[in-house]
């Protein structure tokens, strides 16, 4: 399916900020309306990755790491981002590696996400590993209080309807999974 022309008209552009990770970008556009204004887009440099890993019993393996940005603790899948040449695959088996100690037998990718594209251009990619098997593992520097969870997979749907995880590629997988077996079907 071919996408239709962009309704909007940039005029000019300009880095404002650049890090290893993230650039932003702001943009002298004319919107949809007519109207001229501003658009930042902030431009990841890695695409993020997050694995829903379903072991025996039906238990998900999740991580509870301070969040910077939230000022809080958040309960999320083990996630990261790919290193440059990394594949998204290869990325979610090493973070499920250093964030949660496990291995797994079974890879399928779940979902493909843009988590914020109002203002970024972030691309997702969340997996289902099963198969589990335990290893050492080492989180980064920027990991050290992160906290791994086994629980049931309705516990960790039960925390999803009651805001206690908001993390978009969390939510997703596991609402994701929970229609998937609705519908009889095997994810």
């Amino acid at each position: 399916m071919t996408q239709p022309a962009s309704p909007w008209t940039t005029l000019a552009s300009r880095e404002v900020y650049d890090n290893p990770w993230i650039r932003l970008d702001e943009h002298q556009v004319i919107n949809p309306g007519g109207v001229a204004g501003i658009y930042g887009v902030v431009h990841f440099k890695s695409k993020s990755v997050g694995v829903l890993a379903i072991g025996a019993e039906d238990h998900v393996t999740l991580v509870g790491q301070h969040r910077y940005p939230l000022g809080h603790v958040s309960w999320e899948l083990p996630e990261g981002g790919a290193e440059p040449g990394e594949t998204p695959l290869d990325a979610a088996q090493r973070e499920l590696r250093e964030e949660a100690g496990l291995t797994a037998a079974h890879w399928t990718l779940l979902c493909r996400l843009h988590p914020s594209n109002s203002v970024t251009d972030e691309e997702a990619f969340v997996f289902l590993a099963s198969q589990l098997e335990s290893v050492d593992h080492a989180p980064e520097a920027s990991e050290m209080d992160l906290v791994s969870r086994r629980l049931p997979f309705s516990a960790a749907l039960d925390m999803v309807m009651q805001g206690e995880i908001t993390d978009v590629m969390t939510v997703t997988a596991l609402l994701r999974v929970a229609y998937q077996r609705s519908i009889g079907m095997n994810p």
